[in-house]
């Protein structure tokens, strides 16, 4: 039930803006306190911990992301909340592709590859199956989502 709830709010653009700064704060909290069990976000979408390097810092960066499982790995959309810009993240993994996630208290290094658009098609209804928000994102964003596969290297 909460989940739902969460889904039908993602896609107001308040509340959009209000989550792309607490959430992220919240999971990164709970994870750290739970050993990497739990994360609020958890209870809607599956979720990941990514840490990429910063295409500019070289710094390790870390971020919670929903993703969709996918065999041994995962997709991960560049959603950003559907701000009008791509969020970090996504940046660093064009430029430095090695990544790990942590999902279900296992780290796992990975390889990401942004999807071509037929790959993107073929995969989308599979996104907003479980996050219907992504089509707001889209609309409100003005911009082509960058949707990422990871797979453990």
């Amino acid at each position: 039930m909460p989940g739902r709830v969460m889904q039908k709010l993602g896609s107001n653009a308040r509340f959009a803006r209000v989550m792309k700064v607490v959430a992220p704060r919240m999971d990164k909290v709970a994870h750290r306190v739970t050993g990497g069990r739990f994360t609020p976000s958890s209870v809607m979408v599956p979720t990941v911990m990514l840490t990429t390097t910063g295409a500019k810092s070289g710094l390790r960066r870390e971020v919670p992301l929903a993703c969709l499982p996918d065999g041994d790995g995962f997709y991960l959309v560049g959603s950003n909340f559907g701000q009008g810009y791509h969020p970090a993240w996504s940046t660093n993994l064009l430029a430095h592709p090695e990544a790990t996630v942590v999902h279900r208290r296992r780290t796992i290094p990975v390889v990401a590859r942004l999807l071509d658009a037929d790959e993107k098609a073929a995969v989308w209804p599979r996104l907003t199956a479980m996050w219907p928000s992504y089509d707001a994102y889209v609309d409100r964003s003005g911009r082509d989502l960058r949707v990422f596969h990871l797979t453990p290297r």
